[in-house]
């Protein structure tokens, strides 16, 4: 007999302005009515300006092989938002980071309707983290994540601009990844080397 058992993904239920409301839900459940949760979005970056990117495991429900946020996955039920960075970090990529090494960017708040059924309304928690492992280190969680690579701000805005056919993207607000970029190209310039 298999002793494995699945243990259901709850979340909080957040109302509109991103507070919780003090219930907790099945993660299907949340995405089937469409009720608010909490995500993090953790974009990694190089000293030399570089932004790591993941391309989303074949089997995911949405966006199956598009190129995505360097990590990113859902809040826990009575998880705080830094745990759960230090937790899809680790879970997706295999690097143990610490507290202090997560900077805060901005809380956006996001809803997409998916042909699926899912009605993924979020407030995605964006971080920015200095990559200092090299990637050949990282240990890809293989039903998350099909392949990690950097790419220049440049490099990256161009595969955008041009849909490049090897470089399908999930289609967010592209003025969500141009402020990513932005924010890049300014640490790395103001950077010392």
């Amino acid at each position: 007999m298999d002793n494995c058992y699945f243990v259901e993904e709850r979340i909080d239920i957040l109302n509109i302005t991103g507070q919780p409301i003090g219930k907790d839900c099945p993660k299907d459940e949340a995405h089937k009515n469409g009720w608010f949760h909490a995500t993090v979005h953790v974009w990694f970056y190089t000293s030399d300006g570089q932004i790591l990117m993941q391309k989303r495991g074949s089997k995911k429900a949405t966006y199956p092989n598009l190129w995505d946020v360097s990590v990113a996955g859902h809040v826990h039920s009575g998880e705080t938002i830094e745990a759960a960075v230090l937790r899809e970090v680790e879970e997706e990529i295999g690097l143990l980071i610490s507290k202090n090494e997560i900077k805060l960017l901005k809380i956006q708040k996001n809803v997409n309707l998916h042909p699926n059924g899912i009605k993924d309304c979020e407030f995605q928690h964006v971080f920015l983290v200095e990559l200092k492992a090299n990637i050949d280190t990282l240990v890809l969680q293989r039903e998350e994540v099909e392949a990690i690579r950097l790419f220049s701000p440049m490099e990256l805005e161009l595969c955008i601009k041009e849909a490049h056919p090897n470089f399908k993207i999930v289609p967010s607000d592209m003025n969500y990844y141009k402020y990513i970029m932005s924010v890049v190209k300014m640490i790395s310039k103001i950077k010392p080397k």
